[in-house]
């Protein structure tokens, strides 16, 4: 019997374990093909999980020989692009690692591309699909705080990663800030509309680039997202998933990214005169998800490939996340504000 989803796998590193097992635990995918530009390193991912499936260092041959009709991309960012240029024209729907690619140029051919062949394009944006990052966004949903003026996002860790991260440019605003510019878009519901960034590398960094950043974001339902991250910040650590606080014309939601959200908004009785208002706690309510951050990622992709419909994570959507990273990028050379509608249409 012929699997309806018929998957090669492109960039057989470290990360794509996760995305080779959440595969094989579906019983309507088969992984038809381990491509990678090292050919021992698809063997290797072969003979790890017990796959017989052909080894390729070439995606178009890849496809063509084993029939795929979904390709994982999972290598390099600077691959990106030319993989998943490649699987959309063969016909192949792709699922890939973030960034959607590395320019502006390049995510708006994807776009385009996608809307040519009409074949799916995906982004993994796993932190979206968080109980509790859900939860937090149905306390905006509900309007439990009201109608949003602020969100703010702390970043504070100091990974010391060693390899090509070190040496990286603008490691912080190029390989992580994606996932706390795409929460923030979750969570309010609404697009960027402008930038201004600084970006900067402190005392004491063991990073080439600039480890940490300041972004202030003007969002399109009128409230302003300001952004403060470093990744050099040695002692306090905040979560990986930020810690926030969203402030509303009722009130304030908090999440520190470990534990539960909730909100303090005023209370309901009549409090005229009061110098400080006198506020309630409402907590976040819990979600339940069957699968979660990778594995839910990958089965929202997968169930709206089955239901016709784009995923959450489609790259028309995920193209504002990206224009967020490039846009602040820019802005942050350049010392001005940057209007990312323009942007979006017009750079490379």
């Amino acid at each position: 019997m012929i699997a309806q989803y018929r998957v090669a796998v492109a960039g057989c590193g470290g990360m794509a374990n996760a995305w080779v097992e959440y595969a094989q635990g579906r019983q309507d995918t088969e992984i038809v093909a381990l491509v990678d530009i090292h050919l021992e390193a698809a063997q290797a991912m072969g003979i790890k999980h017990g796959l017989s499936c052909r080894a390729y260092t070439n995606i178009k041959q890849a496809i063509e020989e084993t029939k795929a009709n979904v390709v994982f991309d999972v290598t390099v960012p600077g691959s990106h692009f030319s993989v998943a240029s490649t699987a959309m024209e063969q016909g192949c729907h792709v699922f890939g690692e973030k960034p959607l690619a590395e320019t502006m140029q390049q995510c708006n051919e994807i776009v385009a591309l996608s809307e040519q062949t009409g074949r799916t394009h995906a982004v993994m944006q796993n932190r979206r699909f968080d109980p509790r990052i859900r939860s937090l966004r149905a306390l905006m949903e509900n309007g439990t705080i009201g109608r949003t003026g602020f969100i703010g996002a702390s970043f504070f860790l100091a990974p010391h990663f060693g390899g090509f991260r070190d040496a990286m440019n603008s490691p912080l605003l190029l390989d992580m800030a994606i996932h706390t510019f795409d929460q923030a878009r979750y969570i309010t519901g609404a697009n960027p509309v402008t930038v201004y960034c600084q970006e900067f590398n402190p005392p004491g960094s063991w990073y080439e680039g600039n480890a940490a950043a300041i972004c202030i974001f003007e969002m399109s339902d009128g409230s302003v997202f300001c952004y403060q991250g470093s990744w050099c910040a040695e002692g306090a650590p905040t979560s990986w998933e930020a810690a926030w606080r969203v402030i509303g014309e009722k009130g304030t939601a908090i999440w520190d990214g470990l534990n539960m959200p909730y909100a303090e908004v005023v209370t309901a009785e009549e409090q005229d005169g009061k110098f400080v208002r006198d506020h309630v706690r409402i907590e976040g309510e819990a979600v339940v998800m069957d699968k979660t951050f990778h594995q839910g990622c990958l089965e929202e992709m997968f169930l709206a490939l089955a239901e016709e419909r784009s995923p959450e994570t489609d790259c028309h959507d995920n193209r504002y996340s990206m224009a967020m990273v490039l846009g602040a990028l820019e802005s942050a050379k350049s010392g001005n504000k940057i209007e990312l509608s323009a942007f979006m249409n017009t750079k490379g």
